[in-house]
């Protein structure tokens, strides 16, 4: 409802101007997928998508080589024209064909003007945009007469509490942009997953810099498999139960050295090896164990392949770019592989 509200706000305030136009948001994350490992410091991510605004197109640019799951991209802003609107009665000048005389004069500056660095959308300025967004529109939202709001720092995101009464919610509002027409996104921060890692059996080499330039923009999963979440439960006859037994892995288990991001891989691709009609309560201690079977095979094998990437078990409503669905599979564990005291450490672990 909140999201709902902001969203109607958002799209009257930008309606004038010539900022990214927000979309629908998506909840994403464990929140949202059911199974958050820590009850008591649940965070609620929404992604709200950015469309590009009258006159400007987005495009997608690869910024680094390496793991698919790892990429980022810039997004470059395209002036494109606007005469043949125009011409059927809109009140918009074209960027490239009018002087920028009559442009300074009559229309409002372009987004290549306010909120990007060269010719790509800069995350930290957006950000910035984007809280002032949220702050002046939260005064318009009816929530805001009994919900107490406050701002947390965050340069590439936006981060408030909502408290009323002993009730209090932590909501962390991620903008991005969408690759095409598909459940991929490239988004202002690194997502639950992506900051969590696969593992703590890491290799002992130095650690690079946690350095993220403004016009970079990691790509995400998170929608892909928020809807994949979403297909299991129409599916599965106790929805729950597939929910209890990753948060067993991740809440019980804490602390065993395999991260929440592991379990819930090892969990998605358990769900689509087990037939959903075997996920009844009475099977909840075979399903466990089931899991737990996946992980050590992956062990030994030194091999947890990305549950999107290269998928062919994923369902079809989940929309991937056509390059995505015939990839060669990414080992989340390539790490073990290299490293043999990693390895032996993941097995004692296990």
């Amino acid at each position: 409802e909140l999201m709902e509200s902001f969203t109607r706000v958002f799209v009257d305030s930008v309606s004038n101007s010539f900022y990214p136009v927000p979309q629908e948001a998506i909840g994403v994350g464990s929140a949202f997928e059911g199974w958050s490992p820590h009850e008591q410091d649940v965070v609620y991510r929404v992604l709200v998508p950015l469309n590009p605004p009258p006159g400007h197109a987005f495009h997608l640019e690869l910024n680094s080589a390496g793991q698919m799951a790892a990429r980022t991209f810039c997004v470059r802003v395209e002036l494109v024209c606007t005469c043949k609107r125009e011409q059927l009665g809109e009140k918009l000048l074209c960027f490239l064909h009018h002087s920028q005389e009559e442009l300074w004069r009559k229309q409002k500056p372009s987004l290549l003007e306010t909120l990007c660095t060269g010719s790509y959308l800069d995350v930290e300025k957006t950000s910035h945009w984007f809280y002032q967004l949220v702050r002046c529109s939260w005064l318009h939202l009816p929530q805001s007469y009994s919900w107490h709001l406050v701002f947390q720092p965050c340069s590439r995101s936006c981060q408030f509490r909502l408290s009323k009464g002993k009730k209090s919610l932590m909501v962390e509002m991620l903008f991005g942009v969408r690759h095409g027409d598909s459940d991929i996104y490239v988004v202002s921060q690194p997502t639950e997953a992506q900051k969590s890692g696969s593992s703590i059996f890491v290799s002992r080499q130095p650690a690079k810099a946690d350095f993220i330039p403004s016009t970079a923009w990691p790509e995400t999963y998170a929608v892909a498999e928020a809807k994949f979440f979403r297909h299991v439960a129409r599916q599965a006859p106790c929805e729950s139960l597939h929910l209890k037994c990753l948060q067993v892995f991740t809440c019980i288990l804490r602390g065993t050295g395999f991260s929440s991001s592991t379990w819930k891989t090892v969990v998605m691709h358990v769900l689509t090896t087990v037939p959903l009609s075997r996920w009844r309560r009475r099977e909840f201690a075979r399903r466990l164990w089931d899991i737990m079977a996946y992980l050590r095979r992956c062990l030994q094998l030194k091999r947890l392949e990305h549950f999107v990437l290269g998928n062919e078990r994923l369902p079809e409503e989940i929309s991937l770019p056509p390059a995505m669905r015939t990839v060669e599979p990414l080992n989340l564990f390539e790490h073990l592989a290299r490293d043999p005291a990693a390895h032996r450490e993941a097995m004692r672990a296990y």
